[in-house]
């Protein structure tokens, strides 16, 4: 009962904090009039446009539902091979001292160059299409998970190691009792940073070079001036990242529960 009314109030909280910012943006701009709605629309206005875009294809040539869906499998697509690549590239190199040397060049020279400088190389490769798009967010999911992968590992205490090696524990039961699961809360943040980080990438690809999409939406309404749109096609992006986010937070409680760890 405690912990139903925590919840409760941490949604009521939530829902109330959401409200006080649309009052306030509704007060400047319908009420106080500080900016003129053809720069900067009222929250009523952003609604009728959102409504309109569920069924309107005009000016962007698609759909919101269209562009949403038309960014999310792009998104999911290179942010699950950056997660299947990345956690148990990081969990090796932390664990193994050679794969660590052999990789740790490689990725120290990757990781800090921007998703950004990577989409004109992939548009001469594969064009404008999926691929290029998919490798971007690919490359950004991997750094964000190979780095929190290896942080978690290498932060396993060697007490715990010393007790595995006193009950008679190999190497392969160290790593998936021990060190796996101690690690599981840095291995879900790198997750849910790869997560931002591929929306993040995502939409700048498409800012660029694309036909469809949220990006694509936004640009389309820079262009001829329409803000609605551009806000429009902002919270879309806010509300998908949350949904997602929340959806791996309960992944992570299963996964930490199915492991027994606290």
């Amino acid at each position: 009962m405690k912990e139903n009314g925590k919840k409760m109030k941490y949604l009521a909280v939530s829902c109330a904090s959401i409200c006080v910012v649309i009052f306030i943006w509704y007060l400047c701009i319908n009420v106080l009039h500080m900016k003129s709605e053809t720069v900067f629309p009222g929250p009523m206005k952003v609604f009728r446009t959102f409504v309109q875009k569920f069924y309107t294809k005009a000016p962007d040539g698609g759909t919101l539902q269209q562009h949403l869906w038309a960014s999310i499998k792009v998104a999911l697509f290179g942010y699950m091979l950056g997660a299947v690549v990345g956690v148990p590239l990081g969990i090796a190199m932390a664990w193994n001292k050679w794969v660590d040397r052999f990789v740790r060049p490689l990725f120290d020279l990757i990781r800090p160059i921007p998703g950004l400088a990577w989409i004109p190389m992939f548009i001469l490769l594969f064009g404008i299409g999926i691929t290029s798009k998919a490798l971007v967010i690919f490359l950004g999911a991997l750094i964000a998970c190979v780095v929190n992968s290896y942080t978690g590992i290498s932060q396993t205490k060697e007490l715990h190691l010393w007790v595995g090696d006193v009950f008679g524990a190999s190497d392969h039961q160290k790593l998936f009792k021990i060190a796996i699961p101690t690690a599981l809360p840095m291995i879900f943040t790198g997750l849910r940073v790869a997560l931002g980080t591929s929306w993040t990438a995502l939409v700048a690809a498409e800012l660029l070079a694309s036909t469809k999409g949220l990006g694509y939406m936004i640009q389309q309404a820079r262009a001829i001036s329409r803000p609605d749109i551009i806000i429009v096609g902002m919270l879309a992006i806010g509300a998908v990242g949350a949904i997602f986010d929340a959806l791996l937070h309960v992944v992570e409680v299963k996964v930490a529960k199915g492991m027994n760890v606290k």
